[in-house]
């Protein structure tokens, strides 16, 4: 099974549990901002004057951890299971909100459900991160600052990599346009994606999806690979 993750992680140490080969295949790696991280330090260093902190990815979580450490009365959101996992290791404290589902919109939403009054929010997130979650928190009235915690390269892995795989798993968008950036529409038998949205990117490249994971979270894709696999025998 393909992973295309920058670390294996949590998903592959699923899969493996599960009895599957795991080719680990990245596709990106996590690299300083264009400002040498100039901007994240500034809005770490006022971070008591934030109520919350928002991180929507395991890489965002470790930038900001130190921070957040120092800063218990600071709460801490984040974008799924994987991503609140991070932090709550590294600041020895739990996550006070992270949807099961692993998308901004369900972590926008879970938000604006559970604050009462304008809150003001720390948004960490990548260079190439899409603006959702900023916005509906400013929609519903939150003073939002959003500062960029890394930037995103691509990487171009050799082709023969994917020759041996049965499945490629996508756990976002960017993971599937940084494969169809590499590998056009050639991919294994079985392509799995986590949700919707990283399915309609995959077809909007022209990549053929075999599955979409009910439960939109690392659980939920692997979920599906078991199940499409069962359902091919």
């Amino acid at each position: 099974m393909l992973v295309t993750r920058e670390r294996p992680g949590e998903l592959a140490a699923k899969l493996t549990e599960r009895g599957a080969t795991v080719i680990h295949v990245p596709l990106i790696s996590v690299a300083e901002p264009s400002d040498g991280g100039a901007a994240l330090n500034e809005a770490l260093s006022n971070l008591a004057a934030f109520d919350w902190l928002v991180v929507t990815s395991p890489a965002g979580s470790e930038r900001v951890a130190d921070a957040a450490t120092a800063e218990p009365g600071v709460r801490l959101a984040a974008v799924g299971t994987a991503t609140a996992g991070v932090l709550e290791r590294r600041t020895g404290r739990p996550v006070d909100l992270a949807p099961a589902v692993q998308r901004a919109q369900a972590l926008a939403a879970a938000f604006v459900a559970q604050a009462s009054s304008p809150q003001r929010v720390l948004i960490a997130q990548a260079d190439i991160a899409a603006p959702t979650v900023a916005e509906e928190l400013r929609r519903a009235g939150h003073e939002v600052t959003v500062v960029t915690a890394y930037r995103t390269v691509r990487l171009e892995p050799d082709p023969a990599a994917i020759s041996d795989a049965d499945a490629v798993l996508f756990a976002s968008g960017s993971a599937v346009e940084g494969w169809c950036s590499v590998f056009g529409t050639s991919a294994p038998p079985f392509v799995v994606a986590i949700g919707p949205t990283t399915a309609a990117i995959a077809h909007r490249f022209g990549l053929k999806v075999s599955a979409i994971a009910a439960d939109h979270s690392l659980d939920g894709l692997v979920t599906a690979l078991e199940r499409l696999l069962s359902e091919s025998r």
